[in-house]
């Protein structure tokens, strides 16, 4: 149908008016979003900004655990904290294997603690044996063959004597593992009951992989290889505490359950 003659196809000025009011709101909306965004941006920025100055750094560092053998200020260096980085930018993981690499330290937990704290919980490992080293020194060793520290005297601890084909086996530098030819006597020294353990002055690992005990007493005592220890401890046990020793020099327990003495 067509317009009414005369009219030209105008629009009501009501409809026209409804039209640009519409198109108004639209843009008011379109604008607030807008700023919305803008607003949101600069506060994430802001906010990334002051995460990352002093007022959110790691001022307060708290060392927790049993570390007699390593001090906080050598925990707190391996860990990049002394200088106070940003909290944002430590990286527990990352922050614990550092510590990780100290030559007593076992494991580490870090936890960060908003807004300027960092808790490093640590576990040391524990001297069992020391080895004599290839100069005038002696090297303290946990029980599976990692070196904590070298001295020149001797520790009070019992000593690590390894024989391997190519002769004498030297301890690691400190951090390191000694070499698996000592595996067999880590095995003895860190699994010998503690009422025998104060008996043994020497375990000694042959070229063939067996262990021998070297005891206070003066007495040698013949483990074999390192399988059926408990058994093998047993037998030594009930020997010393039963059987006449006069005059004997070694103890073979190298068969469970069927140990001999000899002079």
């Amino acid at each position: 149908m067509s317009p009414p003659a005369g009219t030209g196809g105008a629009i009501d000025p009501r409809i026209r008016q409804r039209r640009e009011q519409v198109e108004r709101i639209r843009t008011q909306k379109r604008l607030l979003w807008l700023a919305g965004m803008v607003a949101v941006a600069a506060l994430v920025v802001l906010g990334v900004f002051l995460l990352h100055t002093p007022w959110f750094g790691a001022k307060v560092v708290t060392v927790k655990g049993s570390h007699p053998n390593t001090s906080d200020l050598a925990i707190e260096t391996a860990a990049g904290l002394l200088h106070r980085p940003p909290l944002v930018s430590v990286d527990p993981g990352a922050t614990a294997a550092r510590v990780e690499t100290l030559p007593f330290i076992a494991s580490a937990q870090v936890t960060r603690r908003w807004p300027d704290g960092v808790t490093i919980t640590v576990t040391e490992r524990r001297p069992v044996v020391t080895m004599a080293g290839p100069t005038a020194s002696w090297s303290t060793l946990d029980g599976f063959g990692r070196t904590l520290a070298v001295a020149p005297a001797r520790p009070g601890l019992t000593v690590l004597i390894v024989h391997a084909s190519t002769g004498p086996v030297p301890p690691a530098p400190v951090g390191g593992t000694v070499s698996a030819a000592a595996a067999a006597g880590l095995l003895v020294a860190r699994t010998l009951p503690p009422a025998f353990a104060g008996q043994v002055i020497s375990v000694t690992v042959a070229a063939d992989s067996t262990v021998s005990l070297a005891l206070t007493s003066g007495l040698v005592v013949l483990l074999g290889t390192g399988s059926d220890l408990p058994a093998k401890y047993e037998d030594v046990a009930a020997i010393i505490a039963n059987a006449p020793l006069r005059g004997a020099h070694t103890i073979d327990v190298t068969v469970p359950q069927s140990p001999t003495v000899a002079s």
